[in-house]
């Protein structure tokens, strides 16, 4: 082992011991931020090779979310703005995706998607699908997919669902205002009957949320980092559970 990498090794075991298993998150949202510019970067002319980079790196994290003893993971592959990329790059990230989505389902984890799944082209959208059944009776990892993802298009499903339902039940608008609490409205999420992140990661160096889990992170820790995506390395994420750990969460204040 070179010089630099046995001090990486020691540097990452010297966090990982300092770390409280009671101080560990439940749930973990990222943002996978910075494939194209780190394949910019890396003087790469197709960007798709980014994507590529970035869709290995998740099974690595995945994996040390694991390890660590994180429950829930939620990661933001596609947002609905991304949709309107031109079709050159947008069809190549759709077939990664769709990889990636298939090979998660072959890790025993449970595949949980998110987003406009209406927006998607068919066979992304049933990929996903698939991938929900065939995990639906998984008890590892839970791992959400949020793809075609918006925080606000999920508020405005969440209140279509929730209207629907209640129409069926004969309910009229007067009388579910009367009892209409922001409980009813969690209960339609994407994420329903989940625990809300306690941490969100977004790598890149961008310090904003652009519209991810918008109502779930109401209380979270946030962890801004430099590093793009396919860069992020295991002491980053360390990192990001030390700072997590070593914070007083103050709910509501």
């Amino acid at each position: 082992m070179k010089v630099r990498g046995l001090a990486y090794w020691l540097y990452e075991h010297r966090i990982e011991a300092s770390l409280s298993p009671q101080a560990v998150p439940r749930h973990v949202g990222v943002m996978c931020d910075g494939n194209r510019r780190w394949a910019r970067s890396a003087g790469l002319a197709d960007v798709s090779s980014g994507h590529q980079a970035g869709a290995d790196k998740i099974f690595e994290v995945l994996q040390w979310c694991r390890q660590t003893g994180v429950e829930v993971v939620t990661l933001w592959l596609l947002s609905t703005d991304n949709l309107a990329r031109p079709a050159a790059e947008l069809e190549p990230l759709l077939r990664i995706i769709e990889d990636t989505v298939r090979e998660l389902v072959t890790q025993n984890w449970h595949v949980n998607p998110m987003g406009a799944l209406d927006l998607l082209p068919a066979d992304t959208a049933r990929v996903l699908k698939d991938a929900a059944d065939a995990t639906a009776t998984q008890s590892g990892l839970l791992v959400n997919v949020a793809v075609g993802y918006g925080g606000r298009r999920e508020i405005a499903d969440a209140v279509r669902s929730l209207l629907q339902e209640h129409a069926t039940k004969g309910t009229t608008i007067e009388e579910l205002a009367e009892f209409l609490d922001v409980d009813h409205i969690a209960e339609h999420l994407y994420t329903a009957g989940q625990p809300d992140p306690d941490l969100v990661i977004r790598t890149s160096g961008e310090q904003r949320l652009g519209g991810f889990l918008l109502w779930q992170s109401a209380h979270s820790e946030f962890y801004f980092c430099d590093a793009y995506w396919p860069a992020f390395r295991r002491v980053d994420f360390l990192r990001a559970l030390r700072s997590y750990g070593a914070r007083q969460r103050r709910f509501g204040a």
